[in-house]
């Protein structure tokens, strides 16, 4: 036996021609929404000078492809609609290089009920009529704490008052 060089295939693959950071970053940006920091900090770690990535993703902002406005906005309804309580959600933000104003803003636009997404997330876990005594009280409260709730969203939402 012996062997035999395989015979090249029939389609030759063609070298894509290398991405200009712009591309690159454009390329981030249509998968999904990425704060200014966020996407300096991948192309960099791509290999791309930090001088370049930032002039990138100036241009993606300047022309309305990167917006750290919209980028806390979506953030802050993805994570509220995951179950998490307005804690993680900052928390998170503040990761993102975000000024104060941006985050502030992005959390004044969330329509939804903090609470209602406690209780649905106590419900899903403990069932429709919630934790019937201290320990699962306790759990649920945990549960909570541990997703980003305050104190007065747990106690409301493990306590299910009929008039809350």
């Amino acid at each position: 036996m012996h062997d035999e060089p395989e015979p090249p295939s029939s389609g030759r693959k063609r070298r894509r021609p290398e991405q200009t950071p712009l591309q690159r970053a454009l390329g981030l940006l249509v998968r999904r929404e990425h704060s200014r920091k966020e996407l300096g900090r991948k192309l960099v770690a791509r290999g791309i000078e930090p001088e370049q990535a930032q002039a990138a993703v100036d241009r993606l902002a300047s022309e309305g492809w990167q917006d750290d406005e919209r980028f806390a906005e979506t953030l802050v309804r993805n994570r509220a609609n995951s179950g998490y309580g307005p804690r993680h959600i900052l928390a998170e933000l503040g990761t993102h290089g975000l000024d104060s104003d941006a985050v502030a803003a992005a959390m004044a636009s969330y329509e939804g009920d903090f609470l209602h997404n406690a209780r649905d997330l106590v419900q899903r876990r403990f069932g429709e009529e919630g934790p019937q005594d201290l320990p699962q009280r306790r759990k649920a409260a945990d549960l909570l704490a541990r997703r980003g709730f305050d104190g007065d969203t747990i106690r409301r939402a493990t306590r299910f008052d009929p008039e809350d």
